[in-house]
């Protein structure tokens, strides 16, 4: 499956994403100083009227996310943020986690994104140019993040890969499980479609082998998994999941899969360990 960014961007995955990436690093700051370490970063901010109009995922996505009414506490968190970025109304613009993360960086706290696509970098260098305390560093994500969540306790990884690449799933799980384990402080959210549940479970199953704790599973599915071909929802995997991310992700995923969702969606929010 090769997840192109530009043109999904703002869809319902996205939301799902980041809503409860920013529950989570508004806990985690909470705490104290967080570095937050990005994987798989991308350009950091998306202008919708590209590769995103052909796609439709954006106006399925957050168009009704900010055209809906009643919206819950943590969707209204994301909402605030897309408003910001689009002064004059409107969606035409979709930040990234990096944009949405250095926009919420205290003077003790640091963002690191990692991409390997060049042209991609220097996108990601000039959103980030105006946050002193967010960097962009060209580099296998993979490898990268083990490397710099040693030499920072208890920080927040976010792996976010495009799975243009038939070992996204275990390197995705072998990074996360390997960051827990060095540092039981850190907290890892994956990213992950959700296609069919035999390639889910292998995934999860992966984690239980390298001896993941804590991990908080929230999906969101807009509709049955009966096509492995086409993305029907996603999930958020959270390593070393913090008191109350289970109401949260519950929260989120329950508005999207109600609000986006076809016939039969649902979503599923569990913890194991």
């Amino acid at each position: 499956m090769n997840y192109r960014h530009s043109f999904h961007a703002g869809n319902f995955a996205d939301l799902v994403k980041h809503a409860l990436m920013l529950w989570l690093l508004e806990r985690r700051q909470a705490s104290g100083p967080v570095t937050v370490i990005d994987t798989h970063a991308g350009a950091g901010v998306y202008d919708l009227t590209g590769d995103a109009v052909r796609s439709k995922e954006a106006e399925a996505g957050v168009a009704r996310l900010m055209a809906a009414e009643g919206r819950p506490p943590l969707i209204e968190a994301l909402a605030a943020e897309v408003a910001k970025l689009n002064p004059r109304g409107g969606v035409g613009l979709y930040p990234g986690s990096p944009l949405l993360v250095a926009g919420r960086l205290r003077r003790d706290d640091r963002y690191v994104g990692f991409e390997l696509n060049p042209p991609v970098v220097e996108l990601l260098e000039e959103a980030l140019a105006p946050f002193p305390a967010a960097e962009a560093r060209a580099g296998d994500g993979y490898d990268q993040a083990q490397a710099e969540a040693a030499r920072t306790k208890g920080g927040f990884v976010l792996i976010d890969p495009p799975f243009e690449r038939p070992d996204d799933y275990m390197r995705a799980a072998e990074t996360g499980a390997a960051i827990v384990r060095a540092d039981p402080r850190a907290l890892v959210a994956i990213w992950t479609p959700l296609k069919d549940m035999e390639t889910f479970d292998g995934f999860l199953r992966r984690l239980d082998q390298q001896g993941a704790k804590r991990v908080l599973v929230a999906e969101a599915r807009l509709r049955p998994l009966t096509n492995p071909m086409k993305m029907n929802g996603c999930a958020m995997v959270v390593l070393n999941a913090p008191a109350g991310a289970e109401a949260a992700a519950a929260e989120i995923c329950g508005w999207v899969a109600g609000t986006l969702g076809e016939s039969g969606a649902r979503s599923e929010v569990w913890t194991t360990g």
